[in-house]
């Protein structure tokens, strides 16, 4: 499956757990919905995967955590917050960059229309 197909998965998951669950909770119980909807797919998602750093050859365990990662292909990073800003996207370019990954989803569930709570981001690798 590509990153593209995937995608489209996730997106039609989150809206599910949108229109059930709407705006308000906290970033975890969305995390938790996702992880359940994304599961029920029977595709392979990881959550509060340990994302280490790796710096020459020394290799850093700092704390890195990706919310979920699906197929080893695409991060999900979910956000509960009034606006989405530039330091959620950097955040989430980072872990693309770390990980090799080409495509991101940053998503906040704490928006009246789901659509405009996602953003889709690209690793230029």
């Amino acid at each position: 499956m590509i990153e593209n197909e995937i995608a489209k998965l996730i997106f039609d998951a989150g809206l599910k757990v949108h229109k059930a669950l709407g705006p308000g909770l906290l970033e975890s119980a969305y995390e938790e919905c996702m992880f359940y909807e994304l599961k029920k797919l029977a595709i392979k998602v990881e959550k509060q995967k340990a994302l280490p750093l790796i710096y020459e050859e020394v290799k850093l365990d700092v704390g890195y955590r990706i919310d979920l990662f699906v197929e080893n292909k695409v991060i999900i990073e979910i956000k509960s917050v009034e606006a989405l800003n530039d330091l959620h996207l950097a955040q989430l370019l980072t872990y693309l960059k770390l990980s090799n990954c080409k495509l991101g989803l940053l998503i906040n569930f704490n928006t009246v229309l789901f659509k405009n709570g996602v953003r889709r981001v690209v690793n230029g690798l």
